[in-house]
């Protein structure tokens, strides 16, 4: 770092298809090698391949966003009668915890192994404006069934906004191979979450039936996504919250018919923020539109200004806790 601190990176291998790489810088996810129906292993994650280029190019690139995955409206929200204000990094939003996030944060490696690494952070209170010393940890553990399991959970000590998620781009083809506009999406979701210009929820969900927010039955990325459809207009193709059908089971999958890699999403939230990358910029990032699709699990967008939406206040005493699985097969 420039500060002169080490960054540590581990790779957890299951010993049969699955090999993560993870940095302690932001927590990042660097590597998820999956291989394809032939056997072929390939990095299905989008990256970057040096520190310089986290600490300037990477558009949360494999990392973990907090303490507010998504967008805060206006910076700011009140929590039993006391506003507060937050950094505008996104005008005029607040975006995926302010301009220093867990994502720009060295994180302490608390327990490392083969197949399991697990990393701590201690956010003080007032950091980028949020109230409260918040404690959180996240545990990466790849399995035997070609699982990459994400653990979080977080402690307070004063009454606080938690929504943590994970912001990989993901390729099945593999990271760099072409977009993912032929990638078929399967999402459980009758619903999702129209957002006004500055992409922050209306109100309440909206039925996907009829319209090009519908995953419900696969169907691919690029189908419908150039539709002049509102909501597509504003967003420059699918960066909305999808509302989780209710139950237990797979909540996403994707398939890349080319390489024959699938990827199944199992969750303990309620959404997730499907991004196909529509602004990533070649000359910024490495990357360009629609290199990598994002699916990341989550309460909801604004939720500190919704008190009808799920909560994500977090109090003394309680434990936030928060489980993602992103499984790997083939055809």
């Amino acid at each position: 770092m420039p500060s002169g601190e080490p960054v540590e990176r581990h790779v957890l291998d299951n010993g049969g298809g699955l090999r993560v790489g993870v940095l302690t810088y932001g927590a990042i996810i660097q590597s998820i090698e999956v291989p394809d129906s032939r056997g072929t292993r390939a990095n299905v994650a989008l990256h970057c391949d040096t520190i310089e280029d986290y600490l300037t190019r990477s558009r949360y690139f494999g990392a973990l966003v907090g303490r507010y995955g998504n967008r805060i409206a206006g910076g700011r929200f009140t929590l039993d009668g006391v506003t507060y204000t937050l950094a505008r990094n996104q005008e005029p939003n607040h975006l995926h915890g302010g301009e220093q996030g867990f994502d720009k944060r060295l994180w302490s490696v608390h327990e490392a192994d083969d197949v399991t690494l697990t990393l701590s952070y201690t956010s003080p209170d007032g950091e980028e404006g949020y109230p409260g010393t918040l404690t959180a940890t996240v545990t990466y553990e790849v399995t035997p069934q070609d699982e990459l399991r994400i653990t979080y959970a977080a402690t307070t000590d004063a009454p606080t906004v938690v929504n943590l998620t994970n912001h990989s781009y993901f390729n099945l083809a593999g990271a760099g191979h072409g977009d993912i506009l032929g990638h078929v999406v399967m999402l459980d979701a009758d619903a999702y979450l129209p957002v006004d210009e500055n992409k922050i929820p209306l109100g309440d969900p909206a039925q996907v039936s009829g319209t090009p927010f519908d995953f419900t039955i696969p169907t691919a990325v690029g189908a419908r996504i150039d539709e002049k459809h509102p909501q597509l207009i504003i967003g420059g193709g699918y960066d909305h919250c999808w509302v989780f059908n209710e139950g237990d089971g797979v909540k996403a999958r994707v398939v890349d018919g080319g390489s024959g890699r699938v990827m199944e999403v199992l969750t303990s939230e309620p959404g997730v923020q499907f991004y196909t990358g529509n602004s990533l910029d070649p000359e910024a990032s490495g990357y360009g539109p629609h290199a990598g699709l994002c699916l990341e699990t989550q309460h909801f967008p604004d939720s500190p200004n919704h008190p009808d939406y799920p909560t994500t206040v977090l109090r003394p005493g309680e434990t936030y806790q928060s489980t993602t699985i992103y499984r790997f097969t083939t055809l």
